[in-house]
């Protein structure tokens, strides 16, 4: 059976973006809710309209393009519960009452066809408890998959199946998650709060509690715990973006449902100021402000845990010790001061707990550490915390403080590498391989397996099998810098001597932040021009090489792709992206002009564009806004309507299957494999500027565009029409390349673009100047 047509039922904030996110796997979906009362709305589907309305104008966007929207069809469940008939997965999404599920399951087991799917996504109520007294047909094709919010962002799925769940069916439901969908799919036993939440509240409630009994303030709280890879958002932040208003409820479902011997208990109470907090609207973002806040004149404030007043909120360094040294995590762990005892308390507890808990809530490690990557965002799992600390380092501790052992602690190591694969212990001190799905290929493995090809400081390449190789960058953000140049003018000829094909791929939160801009200032600072021309000489000649090579070329990237790592892409044959790909030309926020080829290959694209009017002018123009503008893609399928992808580039939903995605297509390109021709472009010079002039003066008049920003944009459109030439003179890729040059070098000699750059170095924002 496949997943054809779905539906969600309950149009709340969770249930209508799981909609939402089932149209960006191009899958139809019904979305219904209740009747409205006839003093609200005598519209009957006028909640799941309203809930598509919020959708569309909901940021981040939960549509990885508008036009998905309309995928989804709206109705009510007492008019349209009959159109369920030929779906097969139902997703219920309704409120955390189980009378009110059940009687909804049994109006869908009469309407549904007997192999569709039933699921809830309860985040607190178990299994057993919803499936009680039903049918043992229900029962069969009933499951828990607990999505988490944002559905489009949050990678995990909790999948919960009961004794009588049918395998077939979770299978299916596993697989289309995976490959669809783009989920890490992680199974959980049917206890309190699956993996995720059980670990996740009760780290959240040791935060809150430790932070009151210390003194901290939420800045010192949410600081203390940054170095350990927790999202930046830190406990605070986080309450606040939950939603203070949910912990009551989800505290008193735990402790219900939880043994007394449980050490949730210990910080299961809401404290007063919480309460009090709740009770003034003080809910979080969502509310008047949580723990933080933005006063009337915009001014960020946060809440004084003692008194319960707001004060302006004070930024506290990302460290825990006054020492002028770089720390390592037991360092931290390890001193004295407050914030490295809360710290220490929240971790020492929270690690912990989450080490008794198998094989109560999951049967290995691996679950529960991609349930807290994947579902709370942490950098590193729980178990792949401690081995950084060191599992002895950590029991040590533990033991000086009478503290309690976990037995899965008494291993040496909680993974290992064995025979070039990642293997982790269970709980008799075996090691097992950590299973990959078929069609999933980590670059990571395969560098536990071998040693690079070729390798620098910044960049290697490495065999990923069937005579392909994948150019892998690795310096900080996965900026570009001269060692990377040099590695691809290197890989062009091992790759031709040795391989058939090469895919430029990484494993990074991004693919490429672009250019490293600290390498041009230096030579700014130093009014070194020769030097400035040097690099974008060098990334043209690069990049030209890498376009002409001998072999195809498939660029993998997911994450930010801007600036140079923008360029690099549009020289590539072919992209294979993941589905969350932000990519564009960034220059003009620094004062400068994409000119490794960025704007030779991207009006190229416009240019070959059918849909795009004739003439000379019409190409242009889309470039110039879309790279004036510096427009970046919210998604892959953005991209590909801003022309930074093709028609024919692929999309990967799941990240971990992106280089496996790659791979096949770069094999598929190699058979009878000719270099791109060289392209020629018919320009309309000084009459396309005077054009585009009209139009920068335009922006500027009515404030749109800054005074430099007329400055940078007149030499962009200098670039892009050509120079001083006429559609009568035909222009080659090497006059659009030099043209870029001398705009680069001219710009970087002005005062506009110094500030610039020097600002978005300092702050990581740009300047408008």
């Amino acid at each position: 059976m496949n997943i054809n047509k779905v539906a969600v039922v309950g149009a709340g904030v969770m249930g209508a973006s799981i909609a939402a996110h089932f149209s960006n796997a191009g899958v139809p979906v019904y979305l219904l809710d209740i009747v409205p009362k006839p003093e609200l709305s005598t519209n009957r589907n006028h909640i799941a309209e309203t809930a598509l309305e919020k959708l569309l104008n909901a940021q981040p966007s939960p549509f990885m393009h508008k036009n998905n929207a309309r995928l989804i069809r709206t109705g009510n469940i007492e008019d349209h519960l009959h159109c369920l008939e030929d779906v097969d997965w139902v997703i219920e999404a309704v409120i955390e009452h189980p009378a009110i599920k059940k009687s909804l399951y049994a109006k869908l087991d009469a309407v549904c066809h007997e192999d569709c799917v039933i699921s809830s996504n309860t985040s607190t109520l178990p299994l057993r408890l919803l499936t009680h007294e039903l049918p043992e047909s229900f029962q069969q094709r009933f499951m828990i998959t607990h999505f988490f919010n944002p559905p489009r962002y949050m990678r995990l799925l909790e999948l919960v199946t009961g004794a009588k769940t049918r395998p077939e069916l979770t299978a299916i439901i596993k697989e289309f998650a995976d490959t669809q969908l783009g989920k890490d799919c992680v199974s959980c036993k049917d206890t309190a709060g699956f993996i995720a939440n059980r670990i996740g509240i009760y780290w959240l409630q040791c935060g809150l509690h430790e932070a009151i009994d210390l003194g901290l303030s939420v800045e010192q709280a949410d600081a203390a715990l940054l170095p350990f890879g927790i999202p930046k958002t830190g406990i605070f932040g986080l309450l606040d973006l939950v939603g203070l208003d949910l912990i009551p409820s989800i505290l008193t479902s735990m402790k219900q449902v939880l043994p007394p011997e449980d050490a949730f208990h210990h910080v299961s109470e809401l404290p007063p100021l919480v309460a009090r907090m709740i009770s003034e609207g003080y809910t979080g973002r969502k509310g008047k402000g949580g723990f933080y806040r933005l006063s009337p004149e915009r001014v960020k404030e946060s809440i004084n845990l003692k008194t319960g007043e707001y004060n302006r909120s004070e930024k506290v360094k990302e460290g825990l010790s006054a020492s002028a040294h770089p720390m390592t995590p037991q360092d931290i762990l390890s001193a004295t001061d407050t914030n490295s005892l809360y710290a220490w308390r929240v971790l020492s507890k929270t690690l912990s707990y989450a080490a008794s808990l198998i094989p109560e809530i999951a049967d290995d490690l691996v679950s529960i550490d991609v349930a807290m990557r994947e579902g709370y965002n942490w950098e590193r799992g729980v178990f792949e915390l401690i081995d950084e600390l060191g599992v002895g380092w950590f029991t040590d501790k533990l033991r000086a403080e009478q503290q309690a052992i976990p037995p899965l602690l008494h291993n040496q190591n909680l993974y290992k590498v064995a025979d070039g694969k990642l293997c982790f212990a269970d709980l008799s001190g075996y090691y097992h391989p950590i299973p990959r799905a078929e069609g999933v290929l980590l670059l990571s493995d395969i560098k536990r397996q071998t040693s690079p090809v070729l390798s620098n400081a910044s960049a290697s390449l490495w065999d990923v099998g069937d005579g392909v190789a994948c150019l892998e960058f690795h310096s900080k953000m996965n900026t570009l810098d001269m060692d990377i140049m040099a590695l691809i003018q290197q890989a062009i000829d091992k790759v031709s001597a040795e391989f058939v094909t090469l895919v430029i791929h990484n494993e990074g939160k991004n693919f490429s932040a672009g250019a490293n801009l600290t390498l041009l200032m230096h030579s700014i600072h130093h009014n070194d021009w020769d030097a400035v021309a040097q690099l974008i000489n060098q990334g043209q000649h690069t990049y030209q090489a890498l376009k002409y090579a001998p072999f195809p070329v498939i660029g993998a990237p997911a994450g930010l792709a801007l600036g140079g790592g923008c360029e690099i892409l549009l020289h590539c044959d072919a992209i294979q992206a993941h589905a969350e790909l932000y990519m564009g030309l960034v220059e003009v926020g620094v004062g400068l002009i994409p000119a490794w080829g960025g704007c030779k290959e991207y009006l190229r694209r416009w240019q070959a564009q059918p849909k795009v009017p004739k003439g000379f002018i019409p190409a242009m123009v889309k470039t110039f806004e879309t790279i004036g503008l510096a427009k970046v893609s919210g998604s892959a399928l953005e991209a590909k309507e801003l022309l930074f992808l093709s028609p024919l580039d692929g999309i990967t939903m799941n990240k971990q299957r992106l280089l496996a995605d790659a791979k096949t297509r770069a094999l598929s390109l190699v058979k009878g494999y000719q270099a791109p021709c060289p392209a020629t472009y018919l320009l309309a010079g000084k009459t396309a500027q005077a054009a585009l002039a009209m139009g920068i003066q335009a922006l500027h008049a009515t404030g749109k565009a800054t005074d430099y920003d007329v400055v940078v944009a007149e030499k962009l459109a200098f670039v892009l029409s050509g120079g001083d030439t006429d559609i009568t003179m035909p222009l080659n890729e090497a006059d659009l390349l030099a043209l870029e040059l001398d705009a680069f070098v001219t710009l970087t000699k002005q005062a506009g673009t110094l500030a610039r750059l020097e600002y978005i170095l300092k702050t990581g924002k740009p300047l408008r100047n």
